[in-house]
């Protein structure tokens, strides 16, 4: 297999958002072996783009709910987290799994399109971070809740708002938890005169192991790789 084939292969294998990418969400587990499962509620009639969480053979059970655009990533000791845009910030969330009390599917039948919420639980985050979208390239001290200081790396790319049509239409913000660090990386490569942003967008995005460059995934145009610095375009893979 080529460099280019095993660098898409990484890029597909990357958590993207919900609920197009759910079969790509990381398995969860509880702190003994309780195992969670992952469930897209497809076109059933008002959960359209839902995509829920519930306790292995507790399908109609559901502990989390997801609307668009959310990703889950795994922290230590069975707890779980969701990144995902809320209004003008980007929204981090931990759960401890085994915590979560269990809702019927009826609570939230017909309630997210009109909420606009992006995820749902009958149990409150543990804790949760709040960052702006406008947030000016570089890197900025973050303080960061202790309950997801259990990741080292978290990449989010994300809609970067501008009123220049030839800045950046994209951004991806690169969360370094333990660190209490935030980088971040505007596209300066993709802007809304050279595309059209509402169908080519970052759906995901993930460090090379060999030469930690970002490579990610433009839909609608390919798998592509940064240069060192994280914001200039190299190729298309």
């Amino acid at each position: 297999m080529s460099l280019p084939e095993q660098l898409t292969k990484l890029v597909h294998a990357t958590i993207g958002p919900s609920p197009w990418f759910w079969e790509t969400f990381p398995e969860v587990r509880g702190r003994g072996h309780r195992r969670y499962r992952w469930r897209f509620h497809g076109q059933e009639e008002g959960l359209q783009y839902v995509v829920t969480l519930h306790c292995d053979g507790e399908p109609e059970r559901p502990r989390l709910a997801l609307n668009t655009l959310c990703r889950p990533f795994v922290l230590r000791n069975g707890r779980l987290g969701i990144w995902c845009p809320q209004g003008r910030e980007l929204r981090l969330a931990c759960f401890q799994v085994d915590r979560l009390r269990a809702f019927a599917l009826e609570e939230i039948v017909g309630w997210f399109a009109p909420s606009g919420e992006r995820l749902y639980a009958a149990t409150a985050p543990q804790d949760e971070l709040y960052v702006s979208l406008e947030t000016a390239g570089g890197v900025h001290p973050l303080e960061v809740p202790e309950c997801l200081r259990g990741s080292d790396e978290v990449l989010a790319p994300v809609s970067y708002p501008g009123a220049d049509p030839n800045g950046p239409a994209f951004a991806i913000f690169v969360f370094y938890l333990q660190a209490g660090l935030l980088e971040v990386l505007p596209q300066g490569w993709i802007t809304r005169v050279n595309y059209d942003v509402a169908n080519h967008w970052i759906t995901r995005a993930v460090r090379d192991p060999r030469t930690h460059r970002i490579v990610g995934q433009l839909s609608r145009a390919g798998v592509f790789e940064l240069g060192d610095n994280g914001t200039d375009f190299n190729r298309w893979l």
